[in-house]
């Protein structure tokens, strides 16, 4: 299991759920909406896959191939930093967060065992159980499905169908951890 954080307190929401349940196509709505409201957001996606990010010729690829333990490919459009681990751990989730700039909000799409705050999205056609009835970090589900009778109050039953609802919650929960988060909280 893994611990919580010690990091400097931030906004982070994970975004879990099977394979094909939605996960990228909600999160591709929010962060638009979000970004048209002004918000800054980061995303961090989690992968357990390896990763190539450049196509094996290019220079940037063969840098790195010959040793290089970071290269940084930048334009006037964007950068990109490609860290190779080279057998060392994976980095905590608190690492790859420091390495982020500062956001209103951090979502993570992956990260199902980490103890955070949590948005399950879950459709019962991909044949497979929900993660809420066993992680407590599940604070909302957005589904097609209708709210289940015996679900915690606590838990937010979000139509998945209706992105907007999804939307208003984020913002609602953005704007109460900002002000819980604030010194005068």
């Amino acid at each position: 299991m893994y611990q919580a954080s010690s990091a400097p307190l931030r906004q982070v929401l994970g975004v879990i759920g099977t394979s094909g349940s939605g996960k990228t196509t909600l999160l591709e709505y929010l962060i638009a909406q979000l970004a048209n409201r002004g918000l800054k957001v980061n995303v961090i996606k989690h992968s357990h896959h390896d990763l190539e990010l450049e196509p094996p010729r290019k220079d940037s690829a063969r840098l790195r191939m010959a040793g290089a333990a970071e290269v940084m490919v930048a334009s006037p459009f964007r950068y990109a930093i490609v860290h190779e681990l080279r057998g060392a751990p994976e980095p905590t989730l608190e690492e790859q967060l420091a390495r982020l700039s500062p956001a209103d909000l951090t979502l993570l799409e992956g990260f199902k065992k980490y103890p955070i705050d949590k948005l399950e999205v879950y459709r019962r056609e991909q044949g497979r159980e929900p993660l809420y009835p066993h992680d407590a970090h599940v604070v909302a589900v957005a589904s097609d499905l209708p709210r289940p009778a015996e679900l915690s109050v606590s838990t937010a039953w979000l139509d998945l169908n209706a992105p907007q609802e999804v939307l208003d919650w984020l913002l609602a929960l953005v704007e109460k951890k900002r002000h819980e988060m604030s010194p005068t909280a």
